[in-house]
């Protein structure tokens, strides 16, 4: 019975991705706090973790069955000779402990990295901030099977709603060949691209731009008109540099829950290439082709440039080394979406980066780490 009641120990770590080992600190285990739910042994558990504070975390459990507490833990996390140790004691359901008195069961660290706690016959494995796997070793007849547990916490967005766009739904999905000759392209309305979140006053000769959307369960179409007079590609390798580039940047947020997303997939960034490429930064903290996620076609007359574009959108469970499938998109959703323009004139560095939203403060290229400055589409049932 101890064995099974081991499967319970709910160490509830959140990591962002990379397989170097780092310090084992409380402070790099705080996103541990929370409160946790899940199932287990045909019923639901509850585990709610403190902040890190005078040397250790604590969280209390119960597993519940048929509307009844089965047993209760306490679980602590503390620092002890630089490295960490899971300790926790069993109560049943009328707080009478399981352990003698000075007993504990003891689970000694053995790594830890950004995206992944390991203790002795326990690995605790970040899906994204709601949302962790617990891996148990369980030891039965003298055979040991490692048993995967999905774990879920709410999470409250701190975004604040700001532009609030509607966005139709079209029953025919849009050819992507930069001509928009479409029936929904005619019913949506033009939106500027008029926000200067980098670079000196530019005048409608250097750069002018608009944009539409529409949708359909399985994609986010944007129709953008940019009129520039220098098209540049300076880098012929798409990972180096892309953001100097003259480019699109659509920012994606598919659950427009808003947050960081710097180094991780709560949000994308697609910078769209001249040529096509699509690229944002990996969760190993470097550029990655996401051409999959997006299809486009740039077709340029004069000085001006129609981009007709597909977006899949991704849940923030992305895992770059794995197998991933896009969303399918439903009346009344909510994305966290912004657009902007890389421009560059034929210099090192681009001159300009114009997106589609306001952002308050100095510090306005914020788009490729905050998904809070993102603006919200709500995909209306609405069709051409």
């Amino acid at each position: 019975m101890k064995n099974l009641l081991i499967i319970c120990l709910l160490a509830m770590f959140t990591a962002t991705g990379q397989n170097s080992q780092i310090e084992p600190k409380l402070a790099n285990i705080s996103w541990i706090s929370g409160t946790w739910h899940g199932e287990a042994f045909g019923g639901i558990t509850e585990e709610i973790w403190s902040e890190p504070s005078g040397g250790s975390m604590m969280a209390t459990f119960k597993l519940i069955n048929d509307g009844k507490v089965t047993f209760y833990e306490i679980e602590i996390i503390r620092e002890i000779e630089n490295s960490l140790i899971l300790q926790l004691k069993h109560f049943g359901p009328d707080l009478k402990g399981w352990e003698t008195k000075d007993e504990t069961v003891d689970f000694p660290l053995k790594e830890i990295t950004e995206n992944k706690v390991v203790f002795e016959g326990m690995s605790f494995e970040r899906i994204s901030d709601s949302e962790m796997n617990v891996h148990v070793d369980i030891e039965e007849k003298g055979k040991v099977e490692t048993v995967t547990f999905n774990y879920k916490k709410e999470i409250q967005s701190t975004k604040p709603i700001k532009q609030l766009i509607e966005v139709k739904h079209t029953s025919k999905k849009p050819v992507i060949d930069g001509v928009a000759d479409e029936a929904i392209w005619d019913n949506c309305q033009w939106l500027p691209l008029d926000q200067r979140w980098l670079g000196e006053a530019y005048s409608d000769v250097d750069f002018k731009g608009n944009y539409k959307l529409t949708w359909d369960e399985d994609a986010l179409y944007l129709l953008a008109k940019i009129e520039d007079d220098k098209l540049i590609d300076i880098y012929e390798d798409p990972l180096k540099s892309w953001w100097d580039d003259d480019c699109l940047e659509v920012f994606i947020d598919e659950d427009n829950s808003g947050g960081e997303h710097q180094y991780n997939h709560n949000a994308f960034a697609y910078h769209i290439a001249l040529d096509g490429n699509v690229v944002d930064m990996s969760t190993k903290k470097e550029g990655k082709l996401y051409n999959s996620h997006v299809q486009s076609k740039l077709k340029t007359e004069g000085n001006t440039s129609i981009w007709e574009v597909k977006i899949s959108l991704y849940k923030d469970t992305y895992n770059d080394d794995g197998k991933n499938i896009p969303v399918k998109l439903h009346p009344n959703k909510n994305v966290g979406f912004a657009l902007a323009y890389c421009d560059n004139d034929n210099s090192e560095n681009r001159e300009n980066f114009i997106g589609s939203v306001y952002v308050e403060g100095d510090n306005k290229n914020r788009g490729w780490i905050d998904a809070n400055i993102f603006g919200t589409l709500v995909l209306k049932s609405t069709t051409d």
